[in-house]
This record gives structure tokens, sequence and C-alpha cells, in this order.
């Protein structure tokens, strides 16, 4: 059977569809980044879509990137992170994408009842990310809570994040087994949906 085109709009039923948006500013440079993105790429169900060819002078075509996210049904949002945010790419995505009457309002529907997954890595140690830590005294929890809030505005399920903690320091070894877990949990979720 010919499985449609993720920018295609079909009404027939399908196997739930997962959305990797990838977040980097320079993807090509990237060791985590680009590895965890590789490790998922293959899954039948998953298309993974980088943000950084997508963006043609610091503008998205909004039209495509809804229809990929109406097209799938689990979105998972991939970035490093950078100075306790997102890259400045994804949040111009969703500036641009996320629109009012598309994303959230009476008639901005069209995220409800998806999942939001987050997939992010951190240059710090998970100790960097505690409460009782000095320098940032957050934990990831509170750090993630904007895009808690953009889930819950958007009408979708936040999935319990998968964080990579060390990203600099991290050896091949455990990187292998970080992208192992990360395939398998976007192949569970397509088995669950």
């Amino acid at each position: 059977m010919r499985r449609p085109s993720p920018l295609s709009a079909s009404s027939a039923p399908h196997p739930s569809r997962t959305l990797v948006v990838v977040a980097h500013p320079d993807l090509a440079s990237s060791r985590i980044t680009a590895r965890l993105a590789e490790a998922v790429s293959g899954l039948a169900h998953v298309t993974v879509h980088e943000l950084g060819p997508a963006c043609r002078d610091g503008r998205f075509d909004v039209a495509r990137e809804q229809r990929l996210l109406r097209d799938h049904d689990r979105v998972v949002l991939q970035f490093p992170w950078y100075w306790y945010s997102v890259p400045a790419v994804l949040k111009a995505w969703m500036d641009q994408v996320l629109t009012h009457g598309f994303a959230y309002g009476s008639s901005g529907s069209a995220l409800r009842g998806k999942t939001l997954q987050l997939v992010t890595s951190t240059g710090g140690p998970a100790e960097s990310y505690a409460t009782v830590d000095p320098t940032s005294h957050f934990t990831m929890t509170q750090l993630l809570a904007p895009l808690d809030a953009t889930a819950r505005l958007t009408g979708m399920r936040l999935a319990e994040p998968l964080v990579l903690h060390g990203a600099r320091t991290v050896s091949d070894k455990n990187l292998a087994v970080h992208a192992k877990r990360y395939r398998e949990l976007l192949g569970s979720a397509q088995r669950a949906d």
C-alpha cells in the first residue's frame, strides 16, 4: 500500500504519524541534535523536518508548515537548550506558524488533541537544573513551562520531555544509548496511538 505524502491531505484512516521538527542553528556541525534526528529518520511513520532549510530570509512558508502539522498526530520539537530557551529558528517558527485561528483562538483548533513531545539537550549536567544549584536555581520542568503553556493553549497533550544533560561531554556510547531510547520512544508512541 502506498503511504500518503506528509503534505497531502487524506480523509482515510491512517496510522499515527509523527512530525519531528528539528531546530538547530547549524545542524551540519551538530554532534547531538544531528545524531538524534538520524536515529528516528528511518521510522516509517516519522517525518523529520529541519527548520534551517525551511526558513528563507527569516520567513517560513506558513501554509506548508501548517499542513505538516495538520497531517501528523504527534509533534516532536527537537532542539538544543540555548540560554534557557529554544533556538531562535524554533522561536521564529512558533511565532509565524502557530497563529491565531490556526493553533489557538475560538476557531484555532488544528492542533487540539495532538501530542507534543519535547526532545532537548543541555550543555550542563543534570545537577545544573535543580533548585539548589546557585547558578540556574531552576529545574528543567520550571524552565520548560513556556512550552507547557504553549501545549495547553493549543489543546495539545504534553508528553514527558526527553532530555539529554551534559551534551558537551557525553560519550559516544552514552549518546548511542540515548539515541536508541529516543527511537524506541517514537516507536512505542506509534504502537500506543
